[in-house]
């Protein structure tokens, strides 16, 4: 699995790539193969402010759905419309191309974010 040492993670299994007061937020490598084959990706939530661990969308797999958690707290400044019509790309490449959302950021980053070794040690790689 791939783990981008640039990116922050969480404990839900989302990653975050800083970038001055943009966040841009998905989800893992791990978080993709465990929800198997991505069928659609929903974000109702462009234009709200939301707090650091409230629900921003949800993601469907072929075997389950998962709601999707701000890592941050922030504006949801834009969702990823490629994800319309090929949710397939979370799981082809969810740092690049399977990004979900773009977040201006407010306030300080929680400091539960956690690096690349330490999401790596969680989850067991």
């Amino acid at each position: 699995m791939d783990f981008p040492v640039e990116l922050k993670y969480t404990k839900d299994h989302e990653w975050v790539k800083i970038e001055g007061d943009i966040a841009t937020i998905g989800v893992t490598d791990f978080a993709q193969k465990e929800l198997g084959d991505i069928v659609y990706v929903e974000v109702e939530t462009i234009g709200e402010t939301l707090e650091a661990g409230e629900v921003f969308g949800t993601v469907e797999a072929v075997k389950t759905v998962s709601d999707l958690f701000m890592p941050v707290t922030g504006e949801i400044l834009e969702f990823n419309t490629e994800l319309e019509s090929a949710p397939e790309r979370v799981n082809d490449s969810p740092y690049t191309e399977g990004w979900m959302v773009k977040v201006k950021l407010s306030g300080a980053l929680p400091a539960d974010l956690l690096d690349a070794e330490y999401y790596k040690n969680l989850i067991g790689e």
